[in-house]
């Protein structure tokens, strides 16, 4: 018969489980320190040594990592996304910034769609609280705190789209999107209306998720990424005209 004795789980499998779930779904991120080990015992109702036993397993699967004298960190998960070379490599080439943008439209519009339909209340106040500090960013004349904003809107989506894989994923590509190596937000500042065209487009895609109609917060963000994907074409082209034109200029200037 196939059947076998039920044995009680350890503690420090049933927390090293719990830890392991709020990794894969996101709660726990990447380099977010671990309550210290008294008060993570309490709030687990778990021995100290069942803890670093679960710990001291967590550490060996590569999910946990401990910083000498700081304490217990979520490991760095979605460091391995991209080697190195890689990343020079998207960088030094203008078709990747493209094709990223073409991703991301596909994807995003994906997760705007399963938000609609899979997004808790929660989730959809989330979604606009982060809405509501894009809005009051805005007014700022230094739009660095805007930018942020700008991906932890698109994240807080991808969040509320309740799909693990895609989670991490997108996690991975936003963290290349932060430091630069796609584009860089204020390169598309350059066009005096991007700011409010860009706040107008977030405006409409939380709408339409807070609505509750997938295809048109699908349609939102395909019409968000067409923009942002023709401001940094137009750009590129006139950082293109700028350099022909400067030459000009020397070579008149040397006639």
């Amino acid at each position: 018969m196939p059947f076998q004795k039920v044995t009680p789980e350890k503690l420090s499998t049933a927390v090293t489980r719990q830890i392991e779930k709020l990794i894969l779904q996101g709660i726990l991120r990447p380099g977010e320190r671990l309550p210290a080990e008294r008060d993570l015992a309490e709030k687990l109702g778990v021995s100290r040594p069942s803890l670093r036993e679960a710990v001291a397993e967590l550490q060996d699967k590569g999910l946990l990592s401990a910083r000498a004298g700081a304490g217990i960190y979520v490991a760095d998960v979605l460091g391995s996304a991209f080697s190195d070379a890689l990343i020079r490599l998207f960088a030094d080439h203008e078709e990747a910034v493209f094709d990223y943008i073409g991703f991301r439209r596909d994807l995003e519009g994906l997760a705007a769609c399963r938000a609609a339909r899979l997004a808790s209340d929660t989730d959809l106040q989330v979604i606009q609280t982060v809405m509501d500090k894009m809005e009051a960013a805005h007014k700022k004349t230094n739009p660095a705190d805007e930018a942020r904003l700008d991906a932890e809107f698109h994240m807080a989506i991808i969040e509320a789209s309740h799909n693990v894989i895609m989670l991490h994923m997108m996690r991975s590509m936003f963290q290349l999107l932060r430091e630069g190596v796609f584009y860089n937000r204020q390169v598309m500042f350059k066009q005096r209306t991007t700011r409010g065209a860009l706040l107008d487009q977030h405006r409409a895609i939380n709408a339409a998720i807070q609505a509750r109609n997938p295809e048109t917060a699908r349609a939102a963000v395909n019409d968000h990424l067409n923009y942002v994907e023709k401001a940094l074409a137009d750009q590129h082209k006139a950082d293109r005209n700028e350099v022909i034109a400067r030459q000009r200029f020397e070579h008149e200037q040397s006639r």
